[in-house]
């Protein structure tokens, strides 16, 4: 009669073997870069319709791709439009943001700016060169020299100024450019 083993469940699920039979240790691919000693879990093709495969770990594998060219052999045309259909697929994400959701127009506009628009007297697709000549036309228009002693003209002229930094700082911010 064989003598009976210790069971290994004591009735509650964290004290039982995970899964495993037995305790040998995991087994884990090393990366085949040389000298590397990081589990390597990113496969790259050894070679074109090959199904042989290197692994390696995250910064080899960043290493081993790049220099590749996603739009090697494509034609100008052929690049631009398979990045248009990339493009359309990922901007999905963008518009449904939810920041966006309850902001006015389309929500390529902060509310800020959509208030400024509406300080200057401009729709809300206005660009900045529109932008700008309304700044000049109302500034001239509403400027304290050209109306001394007027404190509505001073106080309208004070809002178009705010209006207009909120949208030049803006602008600046999209364009990565100084105004």
């Amino acid at each position: 009669m064989a003598k009976p083993t210790r069971s290994d469940d004591w009735g509650f699920p964290r004290w039982r073997p995970y899964g495993a039979k037995s305790r040998e240790a995991t087994r884990v691919r090393l990366c085949d870069r040389e000298g590397c000693g990081q589990p390597g879990d990113r496969p790259a093709p050894k070679a074109p319709n090959s199904p042989e495969r290197w692994m390696f770990c995250e910064a080899h594998a960043a290493e081993y791709n790049k220099n590749w060219n996603y739009f090697a052999g494509l034609s100008a045309e052929d690049a631009a439009r398979r990045a248009a259909e990339e493009e359309s697929g990922a901007s999905a994400f963008r518009s449904s943001a939810h920041y966006g959701w309850a902001g006015a127009g389309d929500g390529s506009r902060s509310r800020d700016e959509m208030r400024a628009l509406d300080a200057l007297e401009l729709e809300p697709d206005a660009d900045f060169k529109a932008i700008k000549a309304s700044y000049r036309k109302l500034a001239k228009e509403l400027h304290p020299d050209v109306k001394p002693g007027d404190e509505a003209a001073a106080l309208a002229f004070q809002k178009v100024k705010a209006a207009y930094d909120v949208l030049r700082k803006a602008e600046e911010r999209r364009t990565g450019a100084k105004i």
